[in-house]
Protein backbone atom coordinates (compact mmCIF):
# COMPACT_ATOMS: atom_id res chain seq x y z
CA UNK A 1 0.00 0.00 0.00
CA UNK A 2 1.05 3.61 -0.78
CA UNK A 3 0.76 5.58 2.42
CA UNK A 4 -0.55 8.54 -0.04
CA UNK A 5 -3.84 6.06 -0.03
CA UNK A 6 -4.38 6.79 3.52
CA UNK A 7 -6.37 9.51 3.25
CA UNK A 8 -8.84 7.77 0.49
CA UNK A 9 -10.09 4.89 3.38
CA UNK A 10 -12.45 5.22 5.59
CA UNK A 11 -11.67 3.74 9.43
CA UNK A 12 -13.42 0.05 8.99
CA UNK A 13 -11.43 0.65 5.27
CA UNK A 14 -7.85 0.80 7.19
CA UNK A 15 -8.91 -1.54 9.83
CA UNK A 16 -9.62 -4.29 7.10
CA UNK A 17 -6.27 -3.48 5.34
CA UNK A 18 -4.48 -4.23 8.65
CA UNK A 19 -6.23 -7.57 9.18
CA UNK A 20 -5.52 -8.44 5.61
CA UNK A 21 -1.76 -7.93 6.59
CA UNK A 22 -1.51 -5.24 3.92
CA UNK A 23 -0.78 -2.86 5.93
CA UNK A 24 0.38 -2.71 9.69
CA UNK A 25 -0.98 -0.70 12.86
CA UNK A 26 2.73 0.87 13.10
CA UNK A 27 2.65 2.23 9.36
CA UNK A 28 -0.32 3.66 10.13
CA UNK A 29 0.28 5.00 13.01
CA UNK A 30 3.85 6.71 11.72
CA UNK A 31 1.37 7.84 8.65
CA UNK A 32 -0.73 9.44 10.84
CA UNK A 33 1.95 10.95 12.88
CA UNK A 34 3.74 12.80 9.50
CA UNK A 35 0.44 13.79 8.73
CA UNK A 36 -0.15 15.53 12.15
CA UNK A 37 3.32 17.24 11.80
CA UNK A 38 2.84 18.13 7.82
CA UNK A 39 -0.65 19.45 8.50
CA UNK A 40 -1.72 20.48 12.31
CA UNK A 41 1.15 23.90 12.29
CA UNK A 42 -1.81 24.98 10.01
CA UNK A 43 -4.68 24.03 11.70
CA UNK A 44 -3.61 23.92 15.29
CA UNK A 45 -6.48 21.04 16.10
CA UNK A 46 -3.83 18.17 18.06
CA UNK A 47 -2.88 20.11 20.98
CA UNK A 48 -1.77 17.33 23.34
CA UNK A 49 0.46 14.22 21.89
CA UNK A 50 1.41 11.13 23.22
CA UNK A 51 3.19 9.04 20.48
CA UNK A 52 4.60 7.01 22.75
CA UNK A 53 1.19 5.72 24.26
CA UNK A 54 0.33 4.33 21.12
CA UNK A 55 3.03 3.25 20.10
CA UNK A 56 3.32 0.73 23.60
CA UNK A 57 -0.34 0.18 22.55
CA UNK A 58 1.10 -1.87 19.37
CA UNK A 59 4.29 -2.89 21.35
CA UNK A 60 2.07 -4.87 23.85
CA UNK A 61 -0.66 -5.99 21.07
CA UNK A 62 -3.82 -5.00 20.27
CA UNK A 63 -7.05 -6.32 20.64
CA UNK A 64 -9.00 -7.59 18.13
CA UNK A 65 -11.98 -5.14 17.57
CA UNK A 66 -13.40 -3.79 14.35
CA UNK A 67 -10.91 -0.89 14.31
CA UNK A 68 -7.40 -2.49 14.91
CA UNK A 69 -4.57 -0.65 14.62
CA UNK A 70 -6.92 2.94 13.27
CA UNK A 71 -4.95 6.00 14.75
CA UNK A 72 -7.62 8.04 17.07
CA UNK A 73 -7.54 11.41 18.67
CA UNK A 74 -9.73 11.85 22.10
CA UNK A 75 -10.61 14.96 22.89
CA UNK A 76 -9.11 16.95 25.28
CA UNK A 77 -12.24 16.79 27.51
CA UNK A 78 -11.20 13.02 28.75
CA UNK A 79 -9.11 11.15 30.74
CA UNK A 80 -6.55 8.36 29.47
CA UNK A 81 -4.41 7.30 31.69
CA UNK A 82 -0.85 8.58 32.03
CA UNK A 83 -1.52 11.16 29.35
CA UNK A 84 -2.43 14.96 30.41
CA UNK A 85 -5.87 16.16 29.52
CA UNK A 86 -5.68 20.13 30.39
CA UNK A 87 -9.52 20.53 29.33
CA UNK A 88 -8.07 24.09 27.54
CA UNK A 89 -7.56 25.68 30.36
CA UNK A 90 -4.16 26.75 32.06
CA UNK A 91 -5.76 25.89 35.48
CA UNK A 92 -5.22 22.07 34.12
CA UNK A 93 -2.22 22.69 31.42
CA UNK A 94 0.13 19.81 34.01
CA UNK A 95 -2.83 17.86 34.84
CA UNK A 96 -1.97 13.86 33.75
CA UNK A 97 -5.34 11.09 34.27
CA UNK A 98 -4.60 8.32 36.94
CA UNK A 99 -7.14 6.60 35.27
CA UNK A 100 -9.37 6.25 31.87
CA UNK A 101 -12.74 7.56 31.20
CA UNK A 102 -14.87 4.53 30.53
CA UNK A 103 -15.52 5.65 27.07
CA UNK A 104 -12.28 5.47 26.18
CA UNK A 105 -11.32 2.17 27.82
CA UNK A 106 -14.23 1.47 24.53
CA UNK A 107 -12.19 2.74 22.44
CA UNK A 108 -8.88 1.24 23.25
CA UNK A 109 -10.83 -2.15 23.50
CA UNK A 110 -12.28 -1.08 19.95
CA UNK A 111 -8.57 -1.68 18.58
CA UNK A 112 -7.87 2.40 18.38
CA UNK A 113 -4.14 3.41 18.65
CA UNK A 114 -4.42 6.97 20.79
CA UNK A 115 -1.84 9.37 19.61
CA UNK A 116 -3.40 12.15 21.08
CA UNK A 117 -6.09 14.82 22.27
CA UNK A 118 -7.81 17.15 19.28
CA UNK A 119 -8.62 20.95 20.65
CA UNK A 120 -11.37 21.92 22.49
CA UNK A 121 -12.43 24.92 24.32
CA UNK A 122 -12.15 25.61 27.61
CA UNK A 123 -14.15 23.39 29.27
CA UNK A 124 -16.07 22.80 26.28
CA UNK A 125 -18.40 25.70 27.06
CA UNK A 126 -17.93 27.35 23.06
CA UNK A 127 -19.01 26.50 19.67
CA UNK A 128 -15.41 28.08 18.54
CA UNK A 129 -12.28 26.04 19.63
CA UNK A 130 -10.18 29.22 20.33
CA UNK A 131 -9.16 28.57 23.94
CA UNK A 132 -6.25 30.60 25.41
CA UNK A 133 -3.92 27.66 26.45
CA UNK A 134 -3.90 26.12 22.86
CA UNK A 135 -4.82 28.97 20.54
CA UNK A 136 -7.33 28.86 17.98
CA UNK A 137 -7.88 25.72 15.99
CA UNK A 138 -8.49 26.98 12.16
CA UNK A 139 -11.00 25.66 9.44
CA UNK A 140 -9.13 23.62 7.02
CA UNK A 141 -11.89 24.87 4.40
CA UNK A 142 -10.63 28.10 5.51
CA UNK A 143 -7.70 29.22 7.76
CA UNK A 144 -9.69 32.70 8.70
CA UNK A 145 -12.59 30.64 9.89
CA UNK A 146 -13.40 28.98 13.07
CA UNK A 147 -13.45 25.42 12.52
CA UNK A 148 -16.33 25.36 15.44
CA UNK A 149 -16.77 23.80 18.89
CA UNK A 150 -16.30 22.32 21.52
CA UNK A 151 -15.24 19.51 18.72
CA UNK A 152 -13.25 21.65 17.08
CA UNK A 153 -10.02 19.77 16.77
CA UNK A 154 -11.69 16.05 15.96
CA UNK A 155 -13.56 17.82 13.11
CA UNK A 156 -10.39 19.96 11.51
CA UNK A 157 -8.10 16.48 12.43
CA UNK A 158 -10.70 14.44 10.42
CA UNK A 159 -11.66 17.35 7.49
CA UNK A 160 -7.91 17.64 7.20
CA UNK A 161 -7.63 13.46 6.82
CA UNK A 162 -5.26 13.58 9.63
CA UNK A 163 -7.34 10.83 11.09
CA UNK A 164 -10.61 9.44 9.27
CA UNK A 165 -12.23 9.32 13.20
CA UNK A 166 -11.87 11.08 15.80
CA UNK A 167 -13.33 11.33 19.57
CA UNK A 168 -15.85 13.99 20.02
CA UNK A 169 -18.89 15.35 22.94
CA UNK A 170 -22.08 17.33 22.43
CA UNK A 171 -23.32 19.20 25.37
CA UNK A 172 -24.94 21.62 23.12
CA UNK A 173 -24.05 21.12 19.80
CA UNK A 174 -20.73 20.13 20.23
CA UNK A 175 -20.43 17.32 17.47
CA UNK A 176 -22.71 18.39 14.95
CA UNK A 177 -21.37 22.19 15.08
CA UNK A 178 -17.77 21.45 14.09
CA UNK A 179 -19.06 18.49 11.75
CA UNK A 180 -21.03 21.53 9.99
CA UNK A 181 -18.28 23.71 9.88
CA UNK A 182 -15.69 21.21 8.52
CA UNK A 183 -17.52 19.43 6.23
CA UNK A 184 -17.67 15.76 7.92
CA UNK A 185 -20.16 13.71 9.59
CA UNK A 186 -21.08 14.11 13.12
CA UNK A 187 -24.28 11.85 14.77
CA UNK A 188 -25.04 12.90 18.70
CA UNK A 189 -26.15 9.72 20.32
CA UNK A 190 -29.38 9.53 22.47
CA UNK A 191 -29.33 10.55 25.67
CA UNK A 192 -27.36 7.76 28.10
CA UNK A 193 -26.53 5.92 24.60
CA UNK A 194 -23.01 6.26 25.76
CA UNK A 195 -20.83 5.94 28.71
CA UNK A 196 -20.00 9.27 30.80
CA UNK A 197 -17.99 7.42 33.86
CA UNK A 198 -16.83 6.38 36.07
CA UNK A 199 -16.43 9.54 37.64
CA UNK A 200 -19.93 11.10 37.33
CA UNK A 201 -23.15 9.50 35.90
CA UNK A 202 -24.38 12.05 33.91
CA UNK A 203 -22.64 15.56 32.02
CA UNK A 204 -24.28 18.53 31.92
CA UNK A 205 -27.60 17.60 33.84
CA UNK A 206 -27.72 14.64 31.37
CA UNK A 207 -27.84 17.24 27.61
CA UNK A 208 -23.63 15.84 27.31
CA UNK A 209 -22.90 12.69 25.63
CA UNK A 210 -19.77 11.55 23.53
CA UNK A 211 -19.27 9.79 20.21
CA UNK A 212 -17.39 10.73 17.10
CA UNK A 213 -16.80 12.85 13.96
CA UNK A 214 -16.11 10.58 10.87
CA UNK A 215 -15.27 11.02 7.46
CA UNK A 216 -18.14 8.05 6.48
CA UNK A 217 -21.66 6.97 8.25
CA UNK A 218 -20.58 3.60 8.77
CA UNK A 219 -17.39 4.37 10.86
CA UNK A 220 -19.86 6.40 13.25
CA UNK A 221 -22.12 3.07 13.18
CA UNK A 222 -19.56 1.04 13.63
CA UNK A 223 -18.30 3.12 16.45
CA UNK A 224 -21.79 3.41 17.98
CA UNK A 225 -21.80 -0.91 18.27
CA UNK A 226 -18.58 -0.79 19.93
CA UNK A 227 -19.00 2.18 22.23
CA UNK A 228 -23.21 2.06 23.39
CA UNK A 229 -24.43 0.42 26.62
CA UNK A 230 -24.39 1.47 30.28
CA UNK A 231 -22.09 0.86 32.69
CA UNK A 232 -22.88 -0.48 36.26
CA UNK A 233 -22.71 3.16 37.54
CA UNK A 234 -25.20 4.58 34.80
CA UNK A 235 -28.52 6.63 36.10
CA UNK A 236 -30.40 5.58 33.54
CA UNK A 237 -29.97 3.55 29.92
CA UNK A 238 -31.41 4.08 26.46
CA UNK A 239 -33.16 1.88 24.34
CA UNK A 240 -31.48 -1.40 23.47
CA UNK A 241 -31.46 -0.86 19.70
CA UNK A 242 -33.07 -3.66 17.21
CA UNK A 243 -29.58 -4.73 16.02
CA UNK A 244 -26.01 -3.47 15.01
CA UNK A 245 -25.96 -0.13 13.75
CA UNK A 246 -23.74 -0.81 10.94
CA UNK A 247 -26.59 -3.47 9.98
CA UNK A 248 -28.91 -0.15 9.36
CA UNK A 249 -26.28 1.55 6.66
CA UNK A 250 -27.46 0.44 3.21
CA UNK A 251 -30.91 -0.63 4.97
CA UNK A 252 -33.82 0.83 3.02
CA UNK A 253 -35.38 3.82 5.10
CA UNK A 254 -38.54 3.62 3.54
CA UNK A 255 -40.94 6.11 2.71
CA UNK A 256 -40.14 8.56 5.70
CA UNK A 257 -42.20 11.90 6.65
CA UNK A 258 -40.23 14.91 7.08
CA UNK A 259 -40.87 18.60 8.21
CA UNK A 260 -38.18 20.84 7.51
CA UNK A 261 -37.40 24.77 8.60
CA UNK A 262 -35.25 26.93 7.36
CA UNK A 263 -35.79 29.54 10.11
CA UNK A 264 -34.30 29.75 13.66
CA UNK A 265 -36.19 27.99 16.65
CA UNK A 266 -37.87 30.87 17.68
CA UNK A 267 -39.11 31.42 14.11
CA UNK A 268 -36.46 34.00 12.37
CA UNK A 269 -34.80 34.16 8.93
CA UNK A 270 -31.04 32.91 8.81
CA UNK A 271 -28.43 33.28 6.35
CA UNK A 272 -30.18 33.10 2.89
CA UNK A 273 -27.65 30.75 1.78
CA UNK A 274 -28.14 28.41 4.58
CA UNK A 275 -31.64 28.67 3.91
CA UNK A 276 -31.28 28.15 0.24
CA UNK A 277 -29.14 24.87 1.50
CA UNK A 278 -32.07 23.65 3.83
CA UNK A 279 -34.76 23.68 0.90
CA UNK A 280 -32.55 22.39 -1.78
CA UNK A 281 -32.09 19.24 0.28
CA UNK A 282 -35.79 19.21 1.09
CA UNK A 283 -36.26 18.85 -2.58
CA UNK A 284 -33.66 16.19 -2.63
CA UNK A 285 -35.78 14.32 0.29
CA UNK A 286 -38.56 14.07 -2.25
CA UNK A 287 -36.77 13.27 -5.08
CA UNK A 288 -36.20 9.89 -2.85
CA UNK A 289 -39.05 9.27 -2.12
CA UNK A 290 -40.05 11.05 1.21
CA UNK A 291 -43.18 12.87 2.23
CA UNK A 292 -41.67 16.21 2.88
CA UNK A 293 -43.77 19.51 4.42
CA UNK A 294 -42.26 22.23 5.67
CA UNK A 295 -43.42 22.39 9.54
CA UNK A 296 -41.54 23.67 12.33
CA UNK A 297 -42.36 22.65 16.44
CA UNK A 298 -43.83 25.37 18.76
CA UNK A 299 -41.01 24.89 21.48
CA UNK A 300 -42.52 25.00 25.21
CA UNK A 301 -39.40 27.38 26.14
CA UNK A 302 -37.02 28.85 24.94
CA UNK A 303 -33.51 26.89 25.00
CA UNK A 304 -31.31 30.10 26.00
CA UNK A 305 -33.14 29.82 29.42
CA UNK A 306 -31.92 26.39 29.89
CA UNK A 307 -28.57 26.17 28.84
CA UNK A 308 -26.74 29.56 30.90
CA UNK A 309 -27.73 28.20 34.18
CA UNK A 310 -27.01 24.37 33.49
CA UNK A 311 -23.69 25.19 32.02
CA UNK A 312 -22.39 27.60 34.28
CA UNK A 313 -23.23 25.57 37.25
CA UNK A 314 -21.57 22.38 35.71
CA UNK A 315 -18.59 24.57 34.75
CA UNK A 316 -18.44 25.95 38.69
CA UNK A 317 -18.56 22.84 40.11
CA UNK A 318 -15.64 21.10 38.02
CA UNK A 319 -13.59 24.25 38.68
CA UNK A 320 -14.01 23.83 42.10
CA UNK A 321 -13.64 20.08 42.26
CA UNK A 322 -9.96 21.38 40.49
CA UNK A 323 -9.52 24.15 43.26
CA UNK A 324 -9.75 20.91 46.11
CA UNK A 325 -8.24 18.26 44.09
CA UNK A 326 -4.92 21.12 43.47
CA UNK A 327 -5.13 23.05 47.14
CA UNK A 328 -5.60 25.93 46.13
CA UNK A 329 -8.33 28.80 44.35
CA UNK A 330 -8.18 29.27 41.05
CA UNK A 331 -6.95 32.68 39.69
CA UNK A 332 -7.97 34.68 36.71
CA UNK A 333 -4.57 33.77 35.11
CA UNK A 334 -6.05 30.05 34.86
CA UNK A 335 -9.26 31.06 33.65
CA UNK A 336 -10.65 32.60 30.67
CA UNK A 337 -13.07 35.45 31.30
CA UNK A 338 -15.92 33.44 29.82
CA UNK A 339 -15.39 31.14 32.48
CA UNK A 340 -14.99 33.36 35.25
CA UNK A 341 -18.45 34.74 34.07
CA UNK A 342 -19.99 31.65 33.97
CA UNK A 343 -18.98 30.58 37.48
CA UNK A 344 -20.41 34.31 38.97
CA UNK A 345 -23.24 33.28 37.12
CA UNK A 346 -23.76 30.16 38.98
CA UNK A 347 -22.85 31.33 42.20
CA UNK A 348 -25.57 34.26 42.03
CA UNK A 349 -28.34 31.96 40.68
CA UNK A 350 -30.10 29.54 43.43
CA UNK A 351 -31.36 26.07 43.78
CA UNK A 352 -35.11 27.03 42.52
CA UNK A 353 -33.09 28.83 39.67
CA UNK A 354 -31.51 25.64 38.42
CA UNK A 355 -34.70 23.59 38.91
CA UNK A 356 -36.66 25.98 36.49
CA UNK A 357 -34.00 25.85 34.28
CA UNK A 358 -34.70 21.93 34.25
CA UNK A 359 -38.41 22.42 33.96
CA UNK A 360 -38.07 24.17 31.02
CA UNK A 361 -35.81 21.74 29.57
CA UNK A 362 -38.87 19.34 29.96
CA UNK A 363 -41.19 21.65 28.50
CA UNK A 364 -39.11 21.55 25.64
CA UNK A 365 -39.41 18.02 25.23
CA UNK A 366 -42.83 17.43 25.77
CA UNK A 367 -43.66 19.79 23.13
CA UNK A 368 -40.92 18.22 20.98
CA UNK A 369 -42.45 14.84 21.74
CA UNK A 370 -46.01 16.25 20.74
CA UNK A 371 -44.22 17.05 17.22
CA UNK A 372 -42.87 14.46 16.60
CA UNK A 373 -46.14 12.20 16.81
CA UNK A 374 -46.75 12.87 13.08
CA UNK A 375 -43.32 12.87 11.64
CA UNK A 376 -40.37 10.64 11.64
CA UNK A 377 -37.50 13.02 10.69
CA UNK A 378 -37.02 16.96 11.08
CA UNK A 379 -34.67 18.79 9.15
CA UNK A 380 -33.45 22.30 10.04
CA UNK A 381 -29.91 24.12 9.80
CA UNK A 382 -26.86 22.65 11.78
CA UNK A 383 -25.54 26.05 12.07
CA UNK A 384 -27.81 29.29 11.02
CA UNK A 385 -24.96 31.37 9.43
CA UNK A 386 -21.92 30.10 7.40
CA UNK A 387 -19.01 29.06 9.98
CA UNK A 388 -17.78 32.41 11.86
CA UNK A 389 -14.97 34.34 11.11
CA UNK A 390 -11.79 33.49 14.22
CA UNK A 391 -12.42 35.83 17.26
CA UNK A 392 -15.80 36.83 16.23
CA UNK A 393 -16.27 34.75 19.72
CA UNK A 394 -14.40 35.58 21.80
CA UNK A 395 -14.21 34.31 25.10
CA UNK A 396 -12.02 37.06 26.80
CA UNK A 397 -14.47 39.33 25.59
CA UNK A 398 -15.62 41.55 29.16
CA UNK A 399 -19.00 42.19 27.43
CA UNK A 400 -20.65 38.24 27.28
CA UNK A 401 -23.98 39.93 26.25
CA UNK A 402 -21.74 40.35 22.65
CA UNK A 403 -21.30 36.30 22.23
CA UNK A 404 -24.97 35.75 23.74
CA UNK A 405 -26.86 37.67 20.78
CA UNK A 406 -24.05 36.00 18.39
CA UNK A 407 -25.23 32.85 19.52
CA UNK A 408 -28.77 33.46 19.11
CA UNK A 409 -28.17 34.04 15.28
CA UNK A 410 -25.27 31.32 14.77
CA UNK A 411 -26.28 27.96 16.58
CA UNK A 412 -29.83 28.82 18.44
CA UNK A 413 -31.14 25.31 17.18
CA UNK A 414 -28.65 22.47 18.02
CA UNK A 415 -29.05 22.09 22.31
CA UNK A 416 -32.30 22.19 22.47
CA UNK A 417 -31.95 18.39 21.32
CA UNK A 418 -29.38 17.60 24.13
CA UNK A 419 -32.16 18.86 26.18
CA UNK A 420 -34.80 16.59 24.46
CA UNK A 421 -31.73 13.38 24.42
CA UNK A 422 -33.00 13.32 21.16
CA UNK A 423 -30.55 11.58 18.57
CA UNK A 424 -29.49 14.56 15.83
CA UNK A 425 -26.87 14.72 13.40
CA UNK A 426 -25.08 17.09 11.46
CA UNK A 427 -24.38 15.69 7.45
CA UNK A 428 -21.88 17.50 4.78
CA UNK A 429 -24.42 18.13 2.27
CA UNK A 430 -23.85 21.79 0.96
CA UNK A 431 -21.26 24.38 0.86
CA UNK A 432 -21.22 28.39 0.39
CA UNK A 433 -20.13 30.29 -2.47
CA UNK A 434 -17.32 30.47 -0.92
CA UNK A 435 -16.82 26.97 -0.11
CA UNK A 436 -17.51 26.76 3.11
CA UNK A 437 -19.56 23.90 4.63
CA UNK A 438 -23.21 23.80 5.44
CA UNK A 439 -24.33 21.40 7.65
CA UNK A 440 -27.53 20.09 7.55
CA UNK A 441 -29.09 18.81 10.91
CA UNK A 442 -31.35 15.87 10.92
CA UNK A 443 -33.18 14.62 14.40
CA UNK A 444 -35.36 11.47 14.98
CA UNK A 445 -37.42 10.08 17.38
CA UNK A 446 -35.88 9.54 20.95
CA UNK A 447 -33.66 6.44 21.04
CA UNK A 448 -33.98 6.16 16.60
CA UNK A 449 -30.14 6.15 15.74
CA UNK A 450 -31.09 3.55 13.80
CA UNK A 451 -33.34 5.72 11.63
CA UNK A 452 -30.84 8.28 11.13
CA UNK A 453 -27.75 5.76 10.49
CA UNK A 454 -30.11 4.24 7.50
CA UNK A 455 -30.97 8.15 6.30
CA UNK A 456 -27.75 9.49 6.10
CA UNK A 457 -26.47 6.34 4.34
CA UNK A 458 -29.06 7.07 1.51
CA UNK A 459 -28.04 10.61 1.81
CA UNK A 460 -24.10 9.60 1.56
CA UNK A 461 -24.91 7.46 -1.55
CA UNK A 462 -27.24 10.27 -3.34
CA UNK A 463 -24.99 13.18 -2.87
CA UNK A 464 -21.48 11.53 -1.46
CA UNK A 465 -18.89 13.81 0.07
CA UNK A 466 -15.91 11.70 1.29
CA UNK A 467 -13.94 12.66 -1.81
CA UNK A 468 -14.57 16.54 -1.44
CA UNK A 469 -11.52 17.60 0.05
CA UNK A 470 -10.64 20.73 1.97
CA UNK A 471 -7.51 23.06 0.83
CA UNK A 472 -5.31 22.37 3.78
CA UNK A 473 -5.76 18.42 3.75
CA UNK A 474 -2.92 15.65 4.34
Amino acid sequence: MSFKEYGAYDALGLAELVRGKQVSARELLDEAVARTERVDPRINAVVVRHDEYARLQIERGLPDGPFTGVPFLLKDLDLLEGTRTTFGSNLFRDFVADHSGTLAGRYLAAGVTIFGKSSSPEFGQMVTSECRLHGPTRNPWNLDHSSGGSSGGAAAAVAARIVPVAHATDGGGSIRVPSSACGVFGLKPTRARTPVGPDKGEGWGGFSCGHVASISVRDSAAMLDATHGPEPTSLYHAPKPERPYLDEVGRDPGRLRVFFTDKTPQGEAIDPEVAAAVRDVARLLEVLGHHVEERAPKLGADPSTVAPIVVAANTAATVRAAEKAFGRFATPDDLENLTLFNMRNAQNATATDYVVALQNAFLIKRSMTNFFENCDIFLSPTLCLPPVRLGEIDTMSEDPGEIRSLLRRYVPGTSMFNMTGQPSMSVPLAWSAAELPLGMMFTAHFGDEAMLFRLASQLETARPWKDRLPPICA
